[in-house]
């Protein structure tokens, strides 16, 4: 077969493998059996090693390859990766349409869809052809791994009846129970220790550097959003439209007409939670009027808009082997129950949280006892009751602790919760360490528990900021260093002194203040200085703020000890910054379409938004640039035609040293 006629077979050969992975994965209607299937696939690639100057990124032979990579990169989210507020009772669904209905006037049309127990990611194409994939992270920044999702079967390469320009479409990446089981039994049989849940799987395999391991893996794909590229008027016309494009939908999706028949939806789906092929988290009910979403806004971390149902959690029975007391970062004493393992709701289960003295008095639970365990939401392992009927002689009723398991400082209670007085409790100097090190604050690679539980114990720190000080000789005697382990972790902390007023935020430790409230008050009060000096009742007027964090805030700043350690940070000269809100760049908004050359995307964008200038994900009239780079899409013409300022990546990169 000479070249031309090859390129004419290649090309009805992926068409038509293309229109079979639709069929199975999105239809549900196979034609062909697998291995006719993989009979196809087998001509076309036998074709492309003939002529590889024909092979195209979007062939269906490129969805296993690639070297493995030294490490992921970062990818921004444009737009964040929000979490769901969870309900977990038909109560908590009343008051979140009543909150809901103070704001907008209802009544509302709902769609309820199944919440899949996997992995969320986000998916780009350009003018229809998949070019990145990307993890959730926290939510505001995600790892690259595009090679890794490519190889899962039922993500398009190439979107069907494909739009110009950008789109991004975000689901879940799961393994089917069956599939799980089958994994297991191959490593029980090879004498491998057993692996948890599926879900587990899921995250591990879109993890591997090597997207070979993640393409030995059974994963698959359901898509639930389409978050920018294509306008959309409601989430039911979003589904059937992810399915034209070429995507499977989580089943049994349905849009209700009151809170009522969401109800009824829901009583349904829960009784037949056990006959899907794939775990459940429960249901999502979100308003379907995309329009009306968007007026309800954001609150927190969350959209109004949007709740995650949880079904009632799997529980298992079993029993108290001990109860040990845990010091947490901020002092507090949680009594955590030693339990004799066993299987809730997929996963094993040996430790579980009594939450506190109170909750075991009410509770009854002693060491000995059988006990009723379930996965709170599905996620916290916690003990519902105690069976005393059950209760052997020898059972021992729990005490807390006079004084701290650790230091032996005296315990003093506060409410229901018992901490421990002394700021410098090793357990609790090692979790804030670990806490300022954590991929959301300084992100610091190799400080983890053994090497901060050494570097205590040798006294040679006693917070993080005294990390900068470290010199190599310092670790040297340390368990497991030599001349080249101490020189890369010295240079790997050296190498994070400068950090974002967010991420610094959060490396703190500040009561209640996670990564997106930490955002919150970085993007108000742009400075360490202002955020210091807030008072409280300025602090409750920050969105998504309320009474209690901000008196957290405002308490955590005015201790001497946060003072010190602050003054500490800035002695071994962190930089800290923040966007700017009258840099250069005010009032300017950027479009990126192509590459950039010698810039990423990512930190074109941070670069515009350090000097105060904004992005946008498409070209409108409130665009004022355009930045165009080799294979731009589509966005290029409409900044023409719309008389947009269009910059080449040079020029860009010059406006930029300009200011």
């Amino acid at each position: 077969m000479d070249k031309p006629a090859a390129a004419a077979r290649i090309k009805k050969l992926r068409s038509e493998i293309e229109r079979h992975r639709y069929l199975y994965h999105v239809k549900d209607t196979p034609e062909i059996s697998d291995a006719a299937l993989d009979s196809l696939k087998n001509e076309l690639e036998q074709l492309e090693q003939r002529y590889p100057e024909l092979i195209t990124p979007d062939s269906p032979t490129q969805r296993v390859g690639g070297q493995p990579l030294p490490q992921f990169t970062t990818v921004i989210h444009e737009t964040p990766m929000l979490s769901l507020h969870d309900a977990f009772s038909i109560e908590d669904l009343k008051q979140w349409e009543r909150r809901n209905q103070k704001i907008v006037g209802g009544p509302y049309q709902y769609f309820v869809e199944l919440k899949i127990d996997g992995v969320a990611v986000a998916l780009i194409y350009e003018d229809g052809r998949y070019v990145q994939g990307a993890t959730r992270g926290d939510g505001s920044r995600g790892e690259d791994v595009t090679q890794n999702l490519r190889t899962i079967e039922a993500i398009p390469l190439t979107l069907r009846n494909a739009p110009a320009g950008r789109v991004e479409v975000r689901g879940e990446v799961y393994i089917l129970k069956r599939d799980f089981a089958v994994m297991n039994k191959q490593r029980a049989e090879s004498g491998l220790p057993l692996f948890a849940n599926p879900r587990n799987i899921a995250a591990g395999s879109i993890r591997q550097l090597d997207p070979r391991l993640a393409a030995a893996r059974p994963l698959r794909f359901f898509a639930w959003e389409i978050t920018q590229g294509i306008p959309l008027s409601t989430r039911a016309q979003e589904y059937a439209l992810l399915q034209e494009l070429g995507f499977p939908v989580p089943p049994d999706a349905v849009v209700s007409n009151s809170l009522d028949e969401v109800v009824e939806v829901l009583t349904q789906l829960e009784k037949r939670r056990t006959a899907y092929d794939f775990l459940l988290d429960g249901a999502v009910i979100k308003n379907n009027d995309l329009r009306l979403a968007a007026r309800l806004g954001i609150v927190g971390k969350a959209p109004r808009a949007s709740i995650a149902y949880k079904f009632a959690a799997e529980e298992a029975t079993t029993t108290v082997e001990d109860i040990v007391v845990q010091v947490g970062r901020t002092g507090t004493l949680t009594p955590v129950a030693h339990l004799q393992p066993v299987v809730v709701a997929g996963s094993t289960v040996s430790r579980a949280t009594l939450h506190n003295a109170d909750e075991i008095k009410r509770k009854d639970v002693r060491i000995g006892d059988t006990v009723i365990v379930r996965k709170a939401g599905d996620v916290i392992p916690e003990v519902v009751k105690s069976l005393p009927a059950l209760r052997p002689p020898h059972a021992k009723p729990f005490r807390m602790p006079s004084r701290c398991p650790i230091c032996r400082s005296p315990v003093k209670r506060d409410g229901v919760a018992y901490r421990c007085p002394n700021p410098q409790c090793f357990l609790m100097q090692r979790e804030r360490i670990l806490h300022a090190v954590s991929r959301a604050a300084f992100d610091i690679e190799g400080v983890g528990d053994k090497v901060v539980e050494q570097l205590l114990q040798k006294g040679l720190i006693e917070d993080a900021a005294d990390l900068w000080q470290l010199q190599e000789g310092d670790l040297l005697p340390l368990e497991r260093f030599a001349d080249r382990s101490a020189q890369k972790l010295v240079a790997e902390i050296q190498s994070k002194k400068k950090i974002s007023l967010a991420r610094f935020l959060v490396a703190l430790g500040i009561p209640h203040v996670g990564i997106v409230t930490a955002q919150d008050l970085a993007r108000e009060f742009r400075t360490l200085h202002q955020v210091r000096q807030a008072s409280q009742e300025r602090l409750e007027r920050v969105a998504g703020i309320g009474e209690t964090t901000a008196q957290a805030i405002a308490q955590f700043f005015s201790a001497a000890a946060t003072r010190a350690l602050i003054e500490k940070y800035l002695q071994v000269r962190i930089k800290i910054t923040a966007p700017s809100a009258h840099g250069p760049l005010r009032g300017k908004v950027f479009v990126f379409t192509g590459s950039l050359g010698e810039m990423t995307r990512e930190e074109a964008k941070q670069r515009v938004q350090q000097l105060g200038g904004k992005i946008a994900a498409t070209v409108s009239r409130h665009v004022t640039h355009v930045v165009v780079g080799s294979e731009a899409g589509s966005k290029a013409a409409a900044a023409q035609k719309l008389g947009l300022t269009i910059l080449t990546p040079p020029e860009f990169r010059q406006m930029l040293e300009l200011k």
